[in-house]
Parts: C-alpha cells; structure tokens; sequence
C-alpha cells in the first residue's frame, strides 16, 4: 500500500495496488493493440499541447486547430482519483458546497476553517478538447475539478491537522476555448508519488456540483527540473527527500507512459510557474 509519513503517521495517498492493477492493466493492454494495428487512437499527444504562459495569469494559447488528426491523438489516460477526492465517492462531498466553482484554490472556504495553503505560486491551465473531433473541438460547457496536496503533502478534509480545511480543491466551467484556469500553490512530493495534480472532468456545471456523471479522472505529472527548483525554497524540505527516491519511469501512476499527463511548465521559484496540459476527452 502506497503513503507517506507525517510525523510518524502512516497516511495513504491511493487506494492501493490492487486496486491500481485493473486500470493500469487495461492501458497496458490498449498500447499492445494500439501497437498491433487494432485500436485506432483518439486524443491529443504531447506534441498537441498548449504551450505555457510566460508568467502566471498570462492568457492561455488557444486550443489546437481543427487540422489536427486523429492519429496524432490519444485520450487522456484514465487513473485513480486515490482515497482523497472529496467527491462524494469517499464519503467526503466537497463538490455540492457553495463556493466550490472558483479560480482561486489556495484558501478554504464556506464553513471549513479558512486557512491559506502556502507555497510557491502556481497556475494551472487545462484545455479540454473533444477526442472524436481529432482534438481540434474544444469542449466549451464541459466542467473540471481539480484537486492536490499542499506544500507538506496533506490533503484537506482528509490528512490529520488539515481535516477542518478545504483549500487545494475547486471546480470551473470550461470557456469557448476549451480552457479552465486555477491559481494554486505548487504541491509538494510526498513518500511514494510523483509530484501531480488530480482532475476530474464532468460534461456540465450541474453536473460536476452535484457530484454525478464523471466522464474522465487522471492527473497532471509536474516536469522534473521545476520540482526541483521549487523544492529547493522554503517549506519544501521533506518534497527533496521525497522527489529523489522517485522517477516518473518508477512512479506507480505514471510508470507506463505519461505523454498525455505531463504539464508544460514556465516561470521562477520567485514570481511563480504556469503548467499547461490539453486533455482530450
């Protein structure tokens, strides 16, 4: 079972390897049959991805052009939303509370005890396009959910001190581009885990906050050269220990190919980063 060390607590961060072996097995699976000729793929590459921002609260590029074809794509990865979502799914409910739909993550809010998560300033923008399309279509209308760890890899509403939180989680309607952008902080990497992000994508607002009809869950893998960067300011200590027992090749999420799940990052450690990813659905 995978987790990381608080204090000499042991808190788990997914739900496990048994449960990790089904979807990791079936993404094995469809990259032997893609490899044989018998599955078409769908979807955007890296190669398709937006480019950063120079700096955080930059406009974000449109999304790609319709010219883009379908064998240039493959739909994000489906992965485990761990035991943290606070989608209802574990019993916590995050989504139907009043003031989750916002831009800015990096505070609690409505009832929960109002603490700011702190850390390095990050802004993270998801293009979401339409698979079917060649990823040239951006899903206008579509709803993401957002979610990660703070800076000392705890996850609000759940990790012992920060269960009265509710910071690092927030949900926004996709423009006419595609796009949802959040201001956050820059997670940190506990035990076991690469350093990412979890994003659920729903077809609607409605439906995103009434936690129903989830259409995609993956993660967003944050490049290596920025975490280290980040993790050598204050606050960071225990993400330099973490980060340097891993690798993406070695993480148990990413392992078998991240090329649909690694953000684009630009910025400094002092004015923040920006991280970019299109994710077709």
């Amino acid at each position: 079972m995978r987790g990381h060390h608080h204090d000499g607590e042991i808190h788990e961060h997914d739900r496990g390897l048994s449960y990790d072996l089904p979807v990791l097995a079936r993404r094995r699976m469809i990259r032997l049959m893609a490899g044989a000729g018998l599955v078409p793929l769908v979807g955007c590459t890296a190669e398709g991805e937006t480019p950063a921002a120079d700096s955080p609260g930059s406009p974000s590029p449109s999304p790609p052009s319709s010219s883009s074809s379908a064998a240039e794509c493959a739909t994000v990865p489906e992965e485990t939303a761990g035991p943290f979502p606070g989608d209802g799914s574990g019993g916590v409910n995050v989504l139907k509370e009043s003031g989750v739909v916002r831009d800015d993550i990096t505070s609690s809010f409505g009832d929960s005890a109002g603490g700011t998560a702190g850390g390095v300033p990050l802004t993270v923008t998801l293009t979401v396009v339409d698979a079917a399309s060649g990823c040239g279509t951006p899903k206008k209308g579509a709803a993401v959910y957002v979610w990660h760890c703070d800076r000392e890899g705890r996850y609000s509403l759940y990790t012992e001190g920060v269960t009265d939180e509710n910071y690092l989680r927030g949900v926004q309607e996709t423009d006419d581009r595609g796009q949802v952008t959040f201001r956050s902080v820059f997670p940190g990497c506990y035990q076991g885990r690469w350093p990412h992000i979890h994003f659920e994508v729903f077809g609607s607002l409605a439906d995103a906050t009434a936690a129903r009809s989830i259409t995609n869950t993956s993660q967003l893998a944050l490049p290596k050269d920025v975490c280290d960067t980040v993790y050598a300011t204050d606050g960071y200590d225990r993400s330099v220990t973490h980060l340097a027992e891993l690798s993406l090749e070695s993480d148990s999420v990413f392992s078998d190919g991240h090329d649909q799940q690694l953000a684009a990052a630009k910025g400094s450690a002092g004015d923040g980063y920006t991280a970019t990813l299109t994710v077709a659905v």
